[in-house]
Formats: structure tokens, C-alpha cells, sequence
């Protein structure tokens, strides 16, 4: 019985230590994908930065070469005019693309007279509700009534 307590005792010894070891490994993997991670943060920051200056001296290039043939307000307002329509541009790209999840809005739905399901404004891509049946539940389709006997008597 003694002897049972021992090894008890050298097991729980043995739990502990694993424990210590695993929550060692696993912060030592957390440090170093963190490390990796603002590594990886700061490239694309210095990246962002580079571009803008590059996009400015762009911007520049072109109202200057505009301003050869024209009046100087022209060609910063013709300049101006160019960097929206790329920012629309850009912006439209940007934006998410409504999915459709399975069984809605598909050419199969609209071939057999179901309207898809219309989307909360604003754009949320998807639809927070149950789309709506086209007829209620246990209830015949048209398809399946019986002309002659409206009522589904028999």
C-alpha cells in the first residue's frame, strides 16, 4: 500500500512537469508567430507608406504634364477628377460581394416562380432571416391541385 502512495505521488510529480513543459512550448510558438507577425505588420505598413508617396508623385507628374497645355487650374482639376474615379474604382472593388447561400436566388428558383430573398439595406451581403416560401408549409402546390375538385375532397 506504501508503495502504491510512492507512485502516486511520482505520477503526480510527472503531470506537473509535463504540464510545465507544454505551457513553455506553447508560449514560446505564441512568441515567436507574434514576433513574425509584426514583422510581417510593419513590412506592409512601410510598404503602404512607400506607395502613397510613389501615388503622390504620380499625381504630381500628371497635373504637371497637363499644365503644359493648359491653364494651371484645369489641369489640377482634370488631375483631381482622375484620382476620384480610381478611388471609386477602388472602392467598388473593395466591397463584398453578396454570396448566395445554397437553395436561394438560384435560376432554378426563378424557373419554378420563387422570388429570391431580398437583402437588409445597406448591403450586408447576406440575409439574416429564413427566405420566405413561395407557398405555406403543408400546404398543396398549385401544380399538385386537382381542377376539377378544388377542395381536395374525396
Amino acid at each position: 500500500m506504501k508503495r502504491l502512495d510512492h507512485l502516486e505521488h511520482l505520477d503526480k510529480q510527472l503531470v506537473d512537469e509535463l504540464a510545465q513543459v507544454t505551457r513553455e512550448t506553447v508560449r514560446d510558438e505564441l512568441h515567436r508567430q507574434a514576433r513574425q507577425q509584426r514583422r510581417k505588420a510593419a513590412l506592409y505598413a512601410a510598404s503602404g507608406a512607400v506607395a502613397l508617396y510613389a501615388g503622390a508623385a504620380l499625381a504630381l507628374t500628371v497635373g504637371l504634364a497637363l499644365a503644359a497645355g493648359l491653364p494651371d487650374w484645369a489641369a489640377a482639376l482634370i488631375t483631381a477628377v482622375i484620382l476620384a474615379a480610381i478611388a471609386y474604382l477602388l472602392r467598388g472593388a473593395a466591397r463584398p460581394r453578396p454570396e448566395h447561400p445554397a437553395g436561394t436566388a438560384t435560376g432554378e428558383d426563378r424557373v419554378h416562380g420563387a422570388t429570391p430573398p431580398v437583402g437588409p439595406p445597406g448591403g450586408l451581403g447576406s440575409v439574416p432571416y429564413p427566405p420566405m416560401p413561395p407557398t405555406a408549409p403543408g400546404a398543396p402546390r398549385p401544380e399538385e391541385t386537382d381542377p376539377e375538385n378544388p377542395h381536395h375532397r374525396a
